[in-house]
């Protein structure tokens, strides 16, 4: 059995470097993109998926740095994406019907993003129990 975990071709902390990327990149078109009534700002919830992609994105690079506190990161970075899951779901869930579009995207990001990490990250921690079972 390989030591290195790796889903569709990626490590743990490659995929929680690129969907923290995402989740930016995301919240920064939303909150550029809405358009608030005149003489208003933009509304900074807009940011929302770019402040659950920052932590992601911080415990992606921090674990590629210090190795030995690697699994430390990857369990904080399960904990946001769990979070992201639970938070966008719940909302989805609350208030559907009376979301904009810009607004449903957001949510379903943080569903689809939050459960995708939460099963690789299941299977990646049950990959390193095999490994040190075996």
């Amino acid at each position: 059995m390989s030591n290195e975990f790796t889903q569709w071709g990626m490590t743990v902390p490659g995929l929680s470097n690129l969907y923290g990327c995402i989740l930016i990149a995301w919240g920064v078109f939303s909150y550029f993109s809405q358009t608030p009534p005149p003489g208003e700002d933009p509304s900074i919830t807009a940011m929302i998926p770019a402040f659950m992609g920052l932590p992601l994105l911080m415990m992606g690079v921090l674990s590629k740095f210090n190795e030995a506190n690697r699994h430390h990161y990857m369990h904080a970075s399960m904990v946001v994406a769990l979070v992201m899951f639970l938070a966008g779901a719940s909302r989805m869930l609350m208030s559907f019907s009376e979301m904009s579009e810009l607004v449903l995207v957001s949510h379903m990001l943080l569903v689809l993003v939050g459960a995708s990490f939460i099963f690789v990250g299941v299977k990646s921690f049950r990959h390193a129990r095999l490994n040190r079972e075996s």
